[in-house]
């Protein structure tokens, strides 16, 4: 008896400490305009543990297998992204989750890591089978180190710099089935239940945008920031295209392919919240069933939402109707965006530009960083930095040049745009050429330049749906009214084309040269290995050939004419 109260007492012990963790799960829905419907799923989990580990191995909600990435490679933060299309920044405003087109992974290390890129390389190996995508291609060749750009996210307890920092992209990688399955793996309830049942492949990979993240970081337990606990989040973005549903209206039902059948039993909370801010306006639509109603407000932006619980055992579909007919609104740029497009012609020397728009009546100060691959090698002195035809001197500049084959280059730009200003930054670079190995198999189709990633901090909250960094659940972003705002835009990957030899010259050399061996191979051949004899032909008489009698006489008459031939011989 006294073994059994022993054990009992370990094992109520360590229930205790183990479940000391949080899920839930929300879904947020915004009309963007009039042609593009956007959905936001949040998957959340908190878990209260220390980082060691004993702990970090006893799961119940949290993921083992990130568990075991946390330990085995020293992690601080993680952030990982798998996108299919570009965000439109000026007509969409800013995503909940904001991601470079193709893979995107930057991790923080702790401070305790002996070998950094080491630990980069196993890890981005691991992420590879783990999400089944060629993140395996991250290393040193492609990877940066920011020093400005990518601040922790998370709490931080001891001085960690920029140098267990690491982080790349390849914008390149596709976004299919076999990234979202393993993906929907790492939930509590997979996909089989709650707001992970409405993701299916087939309505999902059909979108204008879709977006996979997982984003793991540290944060405060309490005010003090005494303990610590891990948080992660599980993303997905997805932007329907109302031409391609042929509707404006629309349903859980049309745009998932299913409604809701039941919650996840772990969740503690499971919500979906709908923007009805455009309601007022000349394109009114109507919900049913009826949400409950609420207001937010924000960095004087005001919005109303209407709320859905999901509840275990009733199924459940959401359906909007609009009311009017399709009246287009005026847009309303938001505060800032950018774009990024190649100048230049030929294949010698070219040029990358990379423009800033500040709608602002106010100055705003942003982080310019740029990956530049090795094989397109810039030049720092062509660098032009000219906002409203004036030149514009950066606050400040680091510039970490790229080796061959090594590491790729890095720089970063402090600017301080003009308000109500476009900004424009160029610099020339130079058509590389690379060794016959180096290319792809489809060479002609081009190499990537990865997204520019532009940091700001914005004095509004117009058109931004983020959470603030202390936020854990989706709900947490209503009236959460800041000093700032932060933000982080992609811009578009740029394709160029590199000098590529003529592949097919390997292959008509060698069927020149088959042909001219086989060619000269066979008649040599027989003239050295074979006898010539001479052979007389008989020649039979002329008149044979010719037929003066009947068929029938001449069949009847066979025997005489050999004889006849045999004489005459």
């Amino acid at each position: 008896m006294r073994i059994i109260a022993i054990l009992t007492l370990l094992f109520s012990s360590t229930s205790s400490k183990i479940h000391n963790d949080i899920f839930t799960e929300d879904l947020f829905i915004k009309p963007l305009n009039n042609e593009q419907l956007y959905a936001h799923f949040r998957f959340t989990t908190k878990w209260d543990v220390d980082s060691t580990k004993d702990d970090l191995f006893q799961t119940r909600l949290f993921s083992r297998a990130l568990s075991e990435i946390i330990v085995r490679f020293n992690i601080q933060e993680l952030h990982i992204t798998l996108t299919a299309g570009l965000w439109r920044y000026e007509t969409w405003g800013y995503p909940a989750d904001d991601a470079a087109p193709g893979a995107e992974v930057w991790a923080w290390f702790k401070n305790t890591t002996e070998d950094v890129d080491k630990n980069w390389t196993d890890l981005t190996n691991f992420l590879s089978g783990l999400i089944c995508a060629s993140l395996n291609q991250m290393d040193a060749r492609n990877s940066i180190v920011p020093d400005i750009s990518f601040k922790p996210q998370g709490v931080v307890l001891d001085n960690v710099n920029s140098s267990f920092l690491r982080y790349s992209s390849l914008p390149r990688e596709i976004v299919c089935t076999e990234n979202l399955t393993p993906w929907k793996k790492l939930l509590p309830c997979d996909s089989k239940m709650g707001l992970a049942s409405l993701l299916n492949a087939g309505n999902i990979h059909n979108t204008r945008y879709h977006s996979l993240g997982i984003h793991l970081k540290p944060i405060c337990r309490d005010v003090n920031c005494e303990e610590t606990s891990l948080l992660l989040h599980q993303t997905v973005d997805l932007v329907y295209d109302y031409l391609i549903m042929r509707t404006r209206n629309w349903s859980l039902r049309s745009l998932f392919g299913q409604g809701i059948l039941n919650s996840c039993p772990l969740a503690s909370s499971s919500s979906i919240y709908v923007d009805v801010s455009k309601n007022f306006t000349t394109n009114r639509f109507k919900l049913s069933p009826e949400p409950e109603f609420f207001t937010s407000k924000r960095g004087g932006d005001d919005k109303l939402l209407g709320k859905y619980k999901v509840i275990d055992g009733k199924p459940m579909n959401i359906g909007v109707n609009y009311i009017d007919q399709p009246n287009y609104e005026v847009n309303i740029p938001p505060v800032i965006y950018a774009s990024q497009y190649k100048i230049g012609y030929g294949q010698q020397r070219g040029g990358l530009v990379n423009k800033i728009y500040n709608n602002h009546w106010g100055s705003l100060e942003v982080v310019l960083l740029q990956n530049i691959p090795w094989y397109v090698p810039i030049y720092l002195h062509t660098l032009k930095i000219i906002s409203n035809n004036q030149h514009l001197k950066p606050l400040k500049m680091i510039y970490k040049p790229g080796q061959p084959r090594e590491k790729p280059h890095n720089l970063e730009i402090v600017l301080k745009l003009p308000p109500k200003s476009s900004t424009s930054i160029s610099i020339d670079f130079e058509y590389m050429f690379l060794k016959w190995q180096e290319y792809p198999p489809d060479a002609n189709h081009g190499f990537y330049i990865s997204s520019s990633i532009i940091s700001a901090w914005l004095p509004l909250a117009r058109n931004y749906t983020g959470l603030p960094q202390d936020a854990i659940t989706f709900s947490d972003s209503f009236n959460a009214s800041r000093s700032g705002y932060l933000v982080q835009i992609r811009t578009e990957s740029i394709v160029i084309t590199l000098p590529t030899p003529d592949f097919s010259m390997p292959y008509n050399v060698i069927c020149l040269a088959c042909t001219v061996v086989a060619l000269a191979f066979g008649p040599l051949h027989n003239i050295t290995t074979k006898r010539l004899i001479l052979v007389v032909k008989k020649s039979s008489p002329f008149w044979r050939f010719f037929d003066f009698t009947s068929s029938k006489k001449k069949n009847g008459n066979n025997e005489n004419v050999d004889n006849l031939d045999k004489k005459n011989e």
